[in-house]
């Protein structure tokens, strides 16, 4: 970092050092040109008053110039004497260079020496005439610029350097702080953030970000512990239940029948606890995200139809019923497998915990003299659009689940203390939570007073025109 700040130092001073000195090139130019071009004028002036009026006229108007204190250098000279000007002689530098240039000349007033530019005519009647003007005053401004350009060089970098340092120092800090709040994650304190300044600068964006993953990171910890004391929880009893029968049917059955029907048993034991190897494995595969290429834009109302049609059946014979309600056009973006799954466990809950709100006495009496079972309040399920997002919407009016508890029935395993008696893994809310992360969606649990609603939001899309329509 102090490379990275020295080098940036470097450049910016390099940089004002290369304006600096264009710009005094570029003063000290205009300057030159200008007295340049205020010589040329004035001899090309001196010049065409001798063609016209003589050399003679030439030297009254030198004279009458130096009288008003010209700023000009002038000579004029006849066959090599010297007839009017400041200047005594032909100035040898300017004899030297052409009679064009730069040339160094003293004066009675100040005889330390001065810098002057001027240039050589020869006029019409023979004389030679100099015309020159002291620059001194520019030379020394220019020199003054030259240095005033040194200094602010040497400002300049040194500010780059100084602040350069002072960020550096800086950056390094906060780098520090999130280099030790790292050490510290990895060294298993989980509940650890990275600091954030408040700046809202690249390092606070780039800390936000990070924590968001940590979250997330320290969620699937969370929910890997969960899991793992829920499959001790949950299991331990079936595969106890499963040792049992085969231990009872291997030490009392006494015939070929007993053991039959003690194999059915195990079977059936031994399939619910896949069901529930199943639904885990499938809900990793969802949060891991491997389904993303199967996804393809379908109609969420005929596929929530197809599963009410295939559950109404099962309905019919718990004494339920299925009333489905479906807007057109609620198209959706989805594994169609994934999003049927989801819709049964929602239909599978609802046909569950609906007929558990019955009393026991009523389940004995619940069936009709004509052995048709009693029907309860209909289950809705509804499918429809609100704004950008489509809603499948499962409503039950079984026991309903409190809203202090409605969190952790969507987590793994996660059972109500009330219902460890009725059959299920606890993972049917998770799986459909699930899912509806994997489609950028939400699985929300309402009050439907009395029962549960619960609602499974997906991001609408476009439906997709036939093949050859216009």
């Amino acid at each position: 970092m102090f490379g990275v700040a020295l080098l940036s130092a470097s450049a910016v001073s390099a940089l004002a050092g290369v304006l600096f000195a264009v710009l005094v090139w570029q003063a000290n130019q205009i300057l030159i040109d200008d007295v340049l071009a205020g010589i040329e004028r004035e001899a090309g002036g001196l010049v065409a008053l001798s063609v016209r009026e003589g050399d003679a006229a030439v030297a009254r108007r030198l004279e009458d110039q130096q009288r008003a204190n010209s700023a000009g250098l002038y000579h004029l000279s006849e066959n090599g004497a010297y007839r009017a000007g400041s200047l005594r002689t032909v100035p040898g530098e300017l004899l030297a260079a052409g009679g064009r240039g730069l040339f160094s000349f003293t004066s009675e007033a100040e005889p330390a020496p001065r810098l002057a530019a001027g240039r050589i005519e020869t006029l019409a009647g023979g004389g030679i005439l100099v015309v020159a003007r002291d620059i001194e005053n520019q030379r020394r401004l220019g020199s003054r610029l030259r240095w005033l350009a040194v200094a602010g060089f040497a400002l300049i970098g040194l500010a780059a350097a100084g602040s350069g340092l002072v960020v550096a120092r800086r950056v390094l800090r906060r780098v520090e702080e999130m280099a030790a709040t790292s050490r510290a994650i990895m060294a298993g304190d989980l509940a650890r953030r990275l600091p954030a300044a408040g700046s809202d600068d690249e390092l606070d964006r780039l800390a936000h970000s990070l924590n968001l993953m940590l979250d997330r990171i320290d969620e699937l910890m969370t929910g890997m512990r969960e899991v793992s004391d829920n499959i001790a929880h949950d299991l331990k009893t079936p595969l106890n239940r499963l040792r049992n029968r085969a231990e009872t049917a291997l030490r009392e059955a006494t015939s070929p029948q007993d053991l039959r029907l003690a194999l059915g048993e195990t079977i059936e034991a031994a399939d619910a606890i896949i069901k529930t190897f199943n639904a885990l494995l499938l809900i990793a595969r969802l949060e891991s995200g491997a389904v993303e290429d199967t996804k393809d834009v379908i109609d969420a109302g005929a596929l929530v139809a197809s599963v009410v049609e295939l559950y109404a059946p099962v309905a019919e014979d718990e004494g339920q019923s299925l009333v489905l309600s479906a807007e057109r056009s609620a198209t959706v973006r989805a594994n169609p497998h994934l999003l049927a799954q989801a819709v049964a466990n929602l239909i599978d809950n609802a046909l569950k915990y609906a007929r558990a709100r019955l009393p026991v006495e009523t389940h004995a009496a619940a069936v009709t003299a004509s052995g048709t079972p009693a029907r309860s309040q209909p289950i809705v399920v509804e499918v429809g659009r609100a704004g950008g997002r489509v809603c499948i919407a499962v409503a039950d009016r079984g026991p309903g689940i409190p809203a202090s508890e409605r969190q952790h029935a969507l987590t793994r395993f996660g059972r109500l203390e009330r219902s460890r008696s009725t059959p299920g893994t606890g993972l049917g809310l998770n799986l459909v939570a699930a899912v509806a992360r994997l489609h950028e969606g939400r699985l929300r649990l309402e009050d439907n007073a009395p029962g549960l609603r619960a609602v499974l939001e997906l991001p609408a899309v476009d439906p997709v025109a036939p093949v050859g329509a216009e």
